[in-house]
């Protein structure tokens, strides 16, 4: 388990597994056409998808959802990456992340609080002020680390190798 400070001051800890228990927000790293596909949220800049769940509804319906509403992506495939904790003192929360695999993105007349997909070929090696601060602490970095060790990016190229 990894653990830092946020630019809140925040304790924030990041687990590979299930740690924290039961999540109610969702972050999911998305990519399609290897591309990464991000959403610039209107307050708070450049980010991945991500939100909260609705009651009722699976943390993996959730973050199908929560692309979807942000991006119009088409999730096709999801892969659970880990957890992190916000130490938040008034209202602590965890978020489960996740990696998806889109099979298209549909044009949509409302992405909510968004402005809808923007398709990145990389992502910068210094995060700036464009986006969000979900995006500036180490819970990206630690995410693809996951992904790496993972080998997620064989599954994206064995989808790649069917189109």
């Amino acid at each position: 388990m990894k653990s830092f400070i946020d630019e809140h001051g925040y304790k924030v800890e990041f687990s590979n597994d299930l740690a924290f228990g039961e999540a109610h927000h969702v972050f999911v790293i998305c990519r399609f056409n290897g591309q990464w596909v991000l959403t610039k949220h209107r307050r708070r800049g450049l980010e991945f998808p991500g939100g909260k769940r609705e009651e009722g509804e699976t943390i993996e319906a959730a973050a199908r959802r929560e692309v979807h509403e942000e991006t119009g992506g088409v999730v096709d495939h999801l892969i659970f990456l880990g957890q992190y904790k916000v130490h938040d003192p008034i209202k602590p929360f965890v978020k489960s992340i996740y990696y998806a695999q889109l099979s298209g993105l549909e044009r949509k007349n409302d992405y909510l609080e968004t402005d809808g997909p923007l398709l990145l070929a990389t992502l910068p090696e210094v995060v700036g002020e464009e986006y969000s601060f979900i995006m500036r602490d180490e819970i990206l970095p630690l995410s693809l680390k996951r992904m790496e060790e993972m080998k997620v990016d064989q599954y994206e190229n064995r989808q790649s190798d069917r189109q």
